[in-house]
C-alpha cells in the first residue's frame, strides 16, 4: 500500500497575481489608504490656500490671512513631499 498524498499547491502556483499583491501589501501596508489621505489633505490645503489668497487679494484682514495662507501652502508642500516619498518607496 503506497501512501500517496495529493500534492498541495501554493498560492504562488495557483494565483500569481494575488500572491504578488499580497507580497506588495506586506512590504508596504495601507499604501492605498496613505495615498488617499495625502490627496485629501492636499486638496484641503489647496482649498484653504485659495480662500486665504482670495481674502488677501480682497484686502480683508491681510495680517491674519498671510500666516494662514503660509500654513496652507506648507500643508500642500508636505503632502506632495510625502506622496513622492511613498511613490519612490514603491519602485524599490
Amino acid at each position: 500500500m503506497t501512501d500517496s498524498k495529493p500534492k498541495r499547491l501554493t498560492l504562488k502556483q495557483t494565483d500569481p497575481e494575488k500572491y504578488a499583491y499580497l507580497i506588495a501589501e506586506a512590504k508596504a501596508p495601507y499604501r492605498g489608504l496613505r495615498k488617499f489621505i495625502y490627496g485629501a489633505f492636499g486638496a484641503s490645503g489647496a482649498i484653504g490656500a485659495a480662500v486665504f489668497l482670495a481674502q488677501i487679494l480682497a484686502g480683508r484682514d491681510v495680517e491674519a490671512a498671510l500666516p494662514n495662507l503660509a500654513v496652507q501652502v506648507g500643508v500642500i508642500a508636505l503632502m506632495v513631499w510625502l506622496f513622492r516619498i511613498d511613490k519612490a518607496g514603491q519602485k524599490s
